[in-house]
Parts: C-alpha cells; sequence; structure tokens
C-alpha cells in the first residue's frame, strides 16, 4: 500500500447512454474519446455495459447481441492512439461461450490490453445478474503506460467494491497505483452520500487513489444519477462530477483539487431524479408530449410541473373533467395551475356522460341499481370515463398519458383499474403522499417567478370527489399515520405488530393497512412504470405473488 498519487490526465465520462442503442452510444463513446485526447486525457473511464447500457435484461440471451457490442468494442478500440479507455460490455465466456461476463476492457492504441469480467453479481432489490452472467477469477490488475510513467491499474465494476474484501483489497495488496471502477448504480434518496463515503473509507483504507465511474440517465424506472468521484490516497474527494447529467469530468491527482461544491439537498436531488427520468423515458423512446387529467388535487398538480420542467409546459396538457360531485375549487385551482404553468388545457364535463352510464346499466343491475349508484362502482364508472376520455386524447395527439397516483394510494388500492391508472408512465409513483407535499412546497420555494402550485391545493384536505363530501380519510388513515405504517411494511419488512409497537399506532388499523396492501397486488402489476426514487418500490424491487393465501394477524389471536 502507498499514498502516492499518479500524474496523469483522467476524465470520466458519464455518459447517459440507451439500452440496445448500440450504434448510438458507440458514437456518444467515441464523441467522449475526442473531447478527452483533444484535452490531453491520458486515461478516459466510461461506466459498467457502457457499450450496451444497463441493465440489458434478457437482450443477453440473444447472441447476435453479444457479437455487436464486440464488434462495437473493436470499433472504438480503433480510435484510441494516444489515449487509454476503460469501458464495459457482456462478452462470452472466452472457453465456454454458453456462458456471460460482465467485462471491462482496457483498451489503449487501438490494442485490447486486459479484459476484466466482474467478481460479485448482486441479486437483490432491482438486480439480477445471477439469471445473465457468470462471476469472473481474473484479479483485475494490469501494468501500463501512461504519461511516460508505467502505472498499475486495478479495474472492478460496481459491486465489486461494495465489498471491503476481495477484489479490490487484493489489488490494493498487489501495490496497484490507481483503483478504477466502473459502475452502474442506481439511485435511491439518500444513497449519493452514503455512496461517496463508502468510497472515500475503501481509498483511505486501502491507500490508494480511486476513480469511481457511474452511469447517469434514465431506463425505464432505474435512474442512475451518475455523480462519478476521483478520491485521494488519504481518502479525500478529489473530484466529483454533476448529478443527473451527463459529463465529461477531468482531473489530475498530482494537482490541487478543484473546488466542489457539496450535493444537492435531498428534496433538490429527488425532485432532479423525478425531471432526469421523466425527460429520459419520453426522448429515449420518441415521445414528445404528455397528458394528464388535472383535478385540482396535489398529486396531478405535482405530476404536471414535473413533466413540463421535463419536456416543457408547451408540450403538455391537462384535461379538466369535473363531474357533479367536483367543487368549484377543483376547476378554478386546476386552472389555475394550468395557467399558471402554461401548459395546454381544456375542460370536459363528465356528467352528461355518466348520466348515460346510469341509464345503459340500470336494466342489468335490478334489484342491486340503488346499492350500486351509492356505492363504489359509481365512483369507478367515474374514473374510467376519464380515463377513456384522457386515452382517447392521447391516442389522437400521440402523447403519452401520465398517471398522478401516489406510493400511498397505489400500496392500498385506492386507484381504479383502467380509470386513474390508466397511462404510459407515472412520474410519481413511488413518492409518498407527505413526499408528494414536501416536493411541491420545494418546486413553488425555487421557481424565480412565484409559486406555481395554487395555496389551495397544497392544504385543502385531499379528496377523489366521486360521492358528495368525499375526503380521503373517510377511507384511509390520516397520510402521516399511514405513510408511517406503510414504509415500515414495504421498506423495513416489519409485521403488524412490531409496526404497532413503534409507530404507537392501533394495532386493528395497522392490520387492515397490511391487508389492503396485499390485497391489491393484482392493481400494482398493471399499473404503468415511473421513477424508483426509494430502495423498495413496487415492480422490481418488491416481488409479492398476487395470490396469496397470508393473512396478517396479533400473535395474541392464535
Amino acid at each position: 500500500m502507498q499514498q502516492t498519487n499518479p500524474d496523469i490526465k483522467i476524465a470520466m465520462a458519464q455518459l447517459n447512454v440507451k439500452v440496445g442503442d448500440l450504434s448510438g452510444n458507440q458514437q456518444l463513446i467515441l464523441d467522449a474519446i475526442l473531447h478527452a485526447r483533444n484535452e490531453q486525457v491520458d486515461l478516459l473511464v466510461l461506466t459498467e455495459l457502457s457499450i450496451c447500457g444497463y441493465p440489458p435484461e434478457d437482450l443477453l440471451f440473444h447472441q447476435q447481441f453479444l457479437d455487436d457490442c464486440y464488434a462495437s468494442v473493436k470499433t472504438i478500440a480503433e480510435a484510441t492512439d494516444g489515449i487509454a479507455v476503460v469501458l464495459g460490455f457482456p462478452r462470452n465466456h472466452p472457453n465456454e461461450p454458453e456462458l456471460l461476463h460482465n467485462s471491462a476492457a482496457l483498451i489503449q492504441n487501438g490494442e485490447i490490453k486486459m479484459i476484466y469480467d466482474k467478481h460479485k453479481l448482486p441479486n437483490y432489490l432491482v438486480f439480477d445478474e445471477k439469471r445473465y452472467f457468470t462471476p469472473g477469477s481474473h484479479d483485475g490488475i494490469a501494468s501500463i503506460t501512461l504519461n511516460q510513467q508505467t502505472l498499475k491499474l486495478g479495474i472492478t465494476i460496481c459491486e465489486d467494491i461494495w465489498y471491503e474484501a476481495e477484489p479490490v483489497a487484493h489489488q490494493a495488496n498487489q501495490g496497484v497505483d490507481l483503483l478504477i471502477n466502473i459502475s452502474a448504480s442506481p439511485y435511491a434518496a439518500d444513497k449519493i452520500n452514503s455512496r461517496i463515503a463508502m468510497l472515500q473509507r475503501r481509498a483511505k483504507t486501502f491507500e490508494t487513489p480511486l476513480v469511481y465511474c457511474n452511469l447517469v440517465g434514465g431506463q425505464d424506472e432505474l435512474i442512475f444519477d451518475g455523480t462519478s468521484c476521483a478520491i485521494d490516497a488519504c481518502g479525500q474527494l478529489h473530484a466529483l462530477a454533476p448529478s443527473f447529467e451527463a459529463a465529461l469530468t477531468i482531473f489530475n491527482f498530482s494537482e490541487p483539487a478543484a473546488d466542489i461544491q457539496d450535493t444537492a439537498s435531498p428534496h433538490a436531488e429527488l425532485y432532479a431524479a423525478l425531471v432526469s427520468c421523466t425527460r429520459d423515458y419520453f426522448q429515449k423512446n420518441g415521445f414528445k408530449k404528455a397528458v394528464l387529467g388535472l383535478s385540482g388535487g396535489i398529486d396531478s398538480a405535482l405530476t404536471a410541473v414535473i413533466a413540463a420542467d421535463a419536456i416543457g409546459a408547451k408540450n403538455v396538457t391537462g384535461v379538466l373533467m369535473p363531474s357533479k360531485y367536483s367543487s368549484d375549487h377543483s376547476v378554478t385551482d386546476a386552472q389555475l395551475l394550468a395557467d399558471t404553468l402554461g401548459i395546454h388545457s381544456h375542460v370536459v364535463p363528465i356528467k352528461p356522460m355518466h348520466q348515460s352510464f346510469h341509464e345503459f346499466l340500470e336494466p342489468l343491475f335490478n334489484a342491486h341499481y340503488d346499492d350500486y349508484f351509492h356505492r363504489q362502482t359509481d365512483e369507478n364508472i367515474q374514473a374510467r370515463i376519464r380515463g377513456v376520455l384522457l386515452m382517447a386524447f392521447s391516442n389522437n395527439s400521440n402523447a403519452i398519458l401520465l398517471c398522478t397516483s401516489n406510493k400511498s394510494e397505489t400500496a392500498v388500492g385506492y386507484t381504479t383499474l383502467y380509470g386513474d391508472m390508466a397511462g404510459g408512465f407515472a412520474p410519481i409513483k413511488d413518492l409518498f403522499k407527505l413526499q408528494v407535499y414536501a416536493l411541491s412546497e420545494y418546486r413553488n420555494n425555487i421557481d424565480p417567478a412565484g409559486p406555481v402550485i395554487p395555496q389551495n391545493t397544497i392544504t385543502k384536505p385531499p379528496s377523489a370527489e366521486l360521492r358528495p363530501d368525499q375526503k380521503d380519510s373517510d377511507s384511509l388513515p390520516e397520510y402521516d399515520v399511514l405513510d408511517g405504517i406503510l414504509k415500515s411494511y414495504l421498506h423495513q419488512h416489519k409485521d403488524a405488530e412490531q409496526i404497532a409497537r413503534s409507530l404507537q399506532a392501533d394495532l386493528a388499523e395497522v392490520i387492515r393497512v397490511l391487508t389492503l396492501v396485499d390485497r391489491n397486488e393484482y392493481k400494482r402489476q398493471q399499473g404503468a412504470p415511473g421513477p424508483r426514487v426509494t430502495q423498495m418500490a413496487f415492480g422490481k424491487d418488491r416481488r409479492m405473488p398476487i395470490t396469496n393465501g397470508f393473512r396478517h394477524r396479533s400473535a395474541r389471536s392464535e
């Protein structure tokens, strides 16, 4: 081990690549190489699976895909005269082609100097790498001449560096001059600072400078924040790339560190993540416009603001669809939001259509007719009328319909299939209700032109307005109570009695909430994708059976 820093010019290229777009990704990498060479960079470090994007999932089962990835690596290698490049790609095992590796290539002057295969394959939360890859055995150490110096590099991939022992400890013990980790580490709230702190501990423990280059951009529900960094042999942050934007960050460990800005506040970071993922979902899938229902409530308001910030207000349309139960302030609040934000808006009252459903459905319900019109079926009919209208607008204008449900509502099924759940993307699906309020206040406070979300939208009691004088609290606990129960159950996997004790909540109420969560799994599995911003989102993180006979109970009820 040592405490010297190499005197070479290094660049970290956190690129916003697109899964499967091999030619587009190749061009981004070639552009980064050209830029780095023009800046007289000696070593350019890219990200995990930068050739194909992360995660490629079952594309990896197609041999043509793998062959094209390797062909792209060879094409890029031809452009590496005078510069060394580390990049990631998938490849067949050299001796057993049916096995695959998640690999890193060290390339210089047109030659692949070394290929390292990832050792630690994550298989938790959103990760499923053991489905595809075989762990590698190469130690990842390579000697290379840079700026007339022969340096020993230790190269690893993402998960490898989260372990204190092998393979990084072995590389440090072998006296490498520089640790390099290429990564695709997804964003979650509070993760950025904890990740940087972990990397600082590694560099300080091994007394070896470390370069960490992380993927940036949205990929379906995943968000990659970038925030690539360089840490010197004493564990001090030497260079820091921006979060949520593509960047080429250049530095030299032997020179003084540049001024490093603090990472963003939690609300700023979370909001930027939502906007980044929403923007990339539109751009990478070829959509330019969005439509959503504006109810005058806080969920649709925040969704509209995120969409406007992501793709431009002129590309967003809000449709106001008041029913006979809608309050006057619902329409005025929604219209004020649309006007302030500068998005297009239309008003389409649904009362006539609702009445038509009454007339046509009455013969089908017979003796149950009166019950039908005063219960859940009627509420769902209104939501589905709105869903049909919004999908018609979406189809006719080639605009993605945005869902506006939050995590608290989705968790307990306070949503309507084929109604407010209709749509192609759900920007706030992983935000608890209290987070929706907090981010709405945050967005209002940072806008130089003044608040965009009406104050009445933020302060009025939330309501679906599908029956007279309805409030969310008629069906659910208050959101400060509900969110606490949901976080304990979904994120911490606590049982009912543990939750009741820790939150000092009513056990029967806790059991009711947990039962609602389990009972509505069938709805969630039909929902639209949306940005994952917690460590336990619905979808790839939390995988529960729809058909499920388990029942929550008190231990005293045995």
